[in-house]
């Protein structure tokens, strides 16, 4: 599978796709590419992560809402009622704007950053699209300074949820630092896409698992995972209950089919971003998820004058 860009008929540039679709045993139904490709999780590993959050007992302790457990999820748009979220929660476990370390940059929906550009809006942490998960170290009495320390227990904390539902040990998982300045972990798509299976029912999973949770959280609040406008979102909007979807950086996507129990992943290897929402839903479209969203078909690519002159498409399919 690849996407590729056409203009005037030509394949002018194209982006190869990985993809392994997984069910609840861990089975490979079908793949594209390369299933077993060793990469960084990035942010479609932040539900795994805030899986802690529902079994530690932080959200009882501080009354968080399921509205704040999505962010803890989300890579957001920083819209402002997405931010007001934030505050909210950092009020509740006692943080100021200051503790949190993870750095400002603009928007990831280019409508909100032309608009708060516009508007000469000051850009804070709290602004950052990772903002809702940097929550965890209050409640067990860890030291909030350097909580993005690999070896800081937050981060050993999370590294042992990623292991757990990706049946990785953590020995065998590398890490690096993530933009927002935490961990990030590398493993293979196949573990990857076993862990968004298990988000389903809890099936196969230990009793009073968190999972089924913080799927229902994340499928119940779609408009707080990512932004209007931007895939995660408008995919979960377009069919309600029945699927997620998670962006991670650099070309990573993956998913959760609720009624089939497949989890997907896939990882564009130029990490092109919008390749790689196109390659989703063309993967969730050949599993069986139709109609999807017209901005995630084939895109027209534009010149200057707004004519089309190509455009951007899939090519190729799954492998059974």
């Amino acid at each position: 599978m690849r996407v590729e860009q056409l203009r005037g008929g030509v394949v002018e540039a194209w982006h190869d796709v990985h993809v392994a679709v997984v069910d609840r045993t861990g089975r490979l139904v079908a793949h594209a590419g390369d299933p077993l490709l060793v990469t960084f999780w990035r942010s479609a590993a932040k539900p795994f992560q805030a899986a802690a959050l529902v079994e530690d007992g932080v959200m009882e302790r501080f009354g968080i809402t399921d509205q704040e457990l999505a962010l803890a999820c989300a890579s957001h748009s920083s819209e402002p009622a997405q931010v007001a979220k934030v505050r909210e929660l950092l009020a509740k476990i006692g943080y100021a704007e200051r503790d949190l370390l993870c750095g400002p940059h603009p928007p990831l929906s280019e409508r909100v950053a032309q608009d708060y550009q516009a508007r000469g809006v000051r850009l804070t942490p709290v602004y950052s699209n990772c903002s809702g998960k940097h929550a965890l170290a209050r409640h067990h009495g860890w030291p909030t300074e350097f909580y993005t320390r690999a070896e800081h227990p937050v981060q050993q904390r999370c590294l042992a949820e990623v292991s757990r539902w990706a049946e990785v040990p953590q020995e065998k998982i590398a890490t690096g630092v993530d933009g927002c300045g935490v961990v990030c972990f590398a493993l293979p798509l196949r573990n990857m896409a076993l862990a968004y299976a298990k988000l389903g029912k809890g099936e196969g999973t230990a009793p009073r698992s968190p999972l089924p949770r913080l799927a229902a959280t994340m499928l119940h609040h779609p408009e707080l995972i990512a932004g209007e406008g931007r895939p995660c979102t408008e995919l979960m909007r377009a069919h309600p209950g029945r699927v997620i979807t998670k962006v991670g950086a650099e070309g990573v996507y993956c998913a959760l089919l609720v009624g089939e129990g497949l989890g997907v992943a896939l990882k564009v290897a130029d990490g092109h971003a919008l390749a790689s929402a196109l390659a989703l839903a063309a993967v969730l479209e050949a599993l069986g998820l139709r109609p999807l969203p017209p901005a995630l078909g084939p895109r027209p690519n534009l010149n200057t004058r707004g004519e089309p002159v190509g455009e951007l498409r899939v090519n190729g399919g799954l492998e059974q």
